[in-house]
């Protein structure tokens, strides 16, 4: 559920919240108001993570915000989303847009990776000491990822001392089913000692419509070499290194694929890492 869809205009007014001791705490006494009237939840609670000037337009800010709320008819379950919006102190937006290059700020303000993000267990190849680091996040059976990863770690495992790749799953299982029990079948792979899951994950040949885990499975070990089972894939740590790599996607604000990082800040290019030295 987007809890931004309920919100009723692009632009609003903020100077009813002027009793609010900082920009930060107005914004977040606004959305929170705003949300109260959503009558699907219970409860809505919007904190401020990161404030950022903007170079275009003085006086405007953007605001990294993270809500956690609760619905009524699923009282148990907390909705945890990330968003951005802009403000400068008496109106307030959800994106703005380069008139000159149609480019959204929103693509220039998200989330940067933080230092524990470069997880030693996400680290395919390189040294956690290489001068630069670059983060993947990807589906194997997704056409853009498969036409980049796999080229672009070539390229980059190369330099062990120049790059430290690190990999984070992220199947886009409404239109790649068959993606989720690859990416499980490749995190218990790797469990198990076997190398060069990641490269190899993308010669698999599937239909990524194929919900039939079992033909997924042997498409996957025929490619790796392997003899992963339904029972290694459904292993406690291997559903908590899946929901390890969804809880970081949703704090960097991955919504495609792929979505590469250089040195802490997202690459829309996904070219970056060439020009590097």
């Amino acid at each position: 559920m987007s809890l931004m869809l309920k919100l009723l205009s692009m632009t609003l007014l903020l100077s009813s919240f002027v009793y609010a001791s900082t920009a930060s705490e107005k914004i977040e006494d606004f959305l929170e108001d705003k949300f109260s009237e959503n009558p699907k939840l219970k409860s809505a609670d919007v904190q401020v993570e990161e404030v950022r000037a903007l170079k275009q337009l003085p006086k405007w800010n953007a605001y990294i915000i993270d809500v956690q709320a609760v619905l009524k008819n699923k009282p148990k379950q907390l909705i945890k989303q990330k968003m951005i919006w802009f403000s400068n102190g008496e109106m307030i937006t959800k994106d703005l847009t380069d008139i000159n290059t149609g480019e959204s700020l929103v693509e220039r303000v998200k989330p940067k990776v933080k230092p524990e993000h470069y997880a030693k267990n996400h680290l395919i190849y390189g040294s956690t000491d290489a001068r630069h680091k670059v983060v993947i996040f990807s589906d194997p059976l997704c056409p853009f990822c498969k036409g980049f990863v796999p080229g672009a770690i070539k390229n980059m495992k190369k330099e062990p001392q120049k790059f430290a790749i690190y990999y984070y799953h992220f199947p886009l299982a409404r239109i790649h089913p068959a993606s989720v029990t690859l990416v499980k079948a490749a995190v218990a792979a790797e469990h198990k000692g076997t190398k060069d899951v990641i490269l190899k994950l993308y010669n698999v040949k599937i239909n990524p419509r194929e919900k039939n885990a079992q033909k997924i499975l042997d498409a996957f070990n025929k490619a790796e070499g392997t003899h992963i089972t339904l029972k290694d894939i459904n292993t406690p740590a291997v559903i908590k290194q899946l929901n390890h790599d969804k809880l970081v996607a949703n704090d960097l604000m991955v919504g495609g694929t792929p979505t590469v990082y250089l040195d802490g800040s997202v690459d829309n290019t996904k070219k970056k890492y060439l020009k590097v030295k």
